[in-house]
């Protein structure tokens, strides 16, 4: 039941109101005439108080102000004669719920604004209750989806991470989300507080690794108009995540070992020893130990870097949770877009689960995103549902499309989501600028 107190000193109105919000089956109606009586009666813990302004004892202002000393979180809904905008402007700043003026449409007003007042509690509760989750042992739910015991055992390698400076190797298949785990050690550590620089190791070129990763004095080489610090200097106190460190060459590997042993390094250019202290976190699609069988990897710097192992599972072990990752992505892309939530129909499921999704969670992302794009309407049918390692499927209803026409469909959605944003559209799709602009120019994108 849902208890109300109506304070009122007209017992005529007072009544009135009672009857009013009694039709109501849920609700617990108690009739209170003065401001102490409340006061008094709020050790039954009431769901809601309306106050008469003019009471005989208390002011409405001076009530509030009481009860709210009570019960900080109780909501108040003032009822007055009065209808001077000032009173009704001082008493909102002050945290009234509500403010309303007594004619004949109080009793409908009041209704709805009980009503309202109910659904903001409805979700305080609801928030309340997700903050406590993330609060719990598998807090990291809110960035990694999952409920499958494969998915658990990495939240579990996740808390004994974070819980000392020990470094980090994740391995697992392309698209799997190594960078989310790398992320959720670092902001679950003692250094969460602090930097975390990824830097992708197979992104950078060959001759370019040294000075991004251990930076330059001025003048260091042609082109150095000024000091740049590395991304060792960036991660000082935080952690340092090297993705795809498999693809580091073996100059640079001998480097990084004498960092890490020495926790210091020289500029490029420089004399000047610079003192680290950071958390290195490194993750590949690689297995790391024949990586050193074949000769990629210096063993010495295997042994440095592999620290405790984080194996990410690919999707087709946790199928489990193939489904609550595809409502996740589908509501955030609701969100992102301002449409209604869209849902999955029995087929559209049944379809996805079949699926052994090769680019993991990366690519069940990619197609219910596109999916939804596809749909004529809030329901995905599994017609609907294209995979790009899919060929014989053809997301535009057995129209043909070459490999420029599905790039040009796709770049145009996320210029639409992105607010036509070219450089974070760019970087979301992982392709240059000069591929969008070029398109532009040619007229294949408005």
């Amino acid at each position: 039941m849902f208890k109300i107190f109506i304070v009122e000193d007209d017992p005529w109105y007072g009544e009135i109101l009672q009857y009013h919000l009694g039709l109501n089956p849920d609700y617990e109606v108690t009739l209170l005439k003065t401001g102490k009586e409340c006061l008094l009666q709020l050790q039954h813990k009431p769901d809601l108080v309306t106050i008469d302004f003019s009471l005989p004892d208390l002011n409405g202002e001076e009530l509030f102000k009481k009860i709210k000393a009570q019960q900080p979180n109780l909501p108040v809904i003032v009822i007055s004669a009065q209808d001077k905008v000032t009173t009704a402007v001082s008493l909102l700043k002050l945290g009234v719920d509500d403010y309303l003026v007594k004619d004949d449409h109080t009793k409908d007003l009041l209704w709805k604004s009980i009503i309202r007042i109910r659904e903001n509690l409805s979700l305080k509760e609801e928030i309340s209750e997700l903050k406590a989750e993330l609060k719990t042992k598998y807090d990291y739910a809110n960035t990694i989806i999952g409920s499958s015991a494969a998915i658990k055992q990495v939240f579990r390698l996740i808390d004994k991470a974070a819980a000392s400076t020990i470094n980090v190797s994740i391995t697992g298949e392309t698209g799997t989300g190594k960078e989310l785990v790398a992320k959720a050690v670092h902001y679950h550590s003692a250094r969460s507080q602090q930097a975390f620089v990824a830097v992708n190791m197979a992104a950078i070129p060959k001759e370019l690794v040294e000075s991004e990763l251990f930076g330059y004095e001025k003048g260091a080489f042609t082109g150095a108009q000024q000091r740049k610090t590395g991304k060792f200097e960036d991660a000082n106190g935080g952690t340092l995540f090297l993705d795809e460190i498999g693809e580091m060459d073996l100059g640079i590997q001998s480097k990084l070992l004498r960092v890490l042993q020495e926790k210091e390094l020289h500029r490029l250019g420089g004399n000047i020893r610079v003192k680290l202290d950071f958390r290195l976190v490194v993750a590949t699609h690689k297995n790391l130990a024949e990586e050193v069988r074949k000769g990629n990897l210096r063993e010495d710097l295997y042994y440095r870097i592999a620290g405790l192992p984080i194996m990410l599972p690919p999707l087709r072990d946790r199928r489990e949770d193939i489904l609550l990752l595809a409502h996740y992505f589908l509501k955030a892309y609701s969100k992102e877009n301002k449409l209604p939530e869209y849902k999955l129909s029995t087929d559209a499921r049944r379809k996805l689960l079949q699926y052994p999704f090769p680019g993991n969670v990366r690519e069940l992302k990619a197609a219910v995103e596109l999916a939804a794009v596809m749909s004529d309407q809030q329901q995905i049918e599994a017609a609907d549902i294209t995979f790009m390692s899919d060929v014989s499927r053809d997301p535009l209803e057995g129209k043909e499309m070459t490999l420029r026409e599905y790039t040009r469909l796709i770049i145009k959605n996320y210029l639409t989501r992105y607010h036509d944003n070219v450089v974070l559209v760019a970087e979301k799709l992982d392709i240059g600028r000069s591929t969008i602009y070029k398109m532009m120019q040619k007229g294949e994108i408005e």
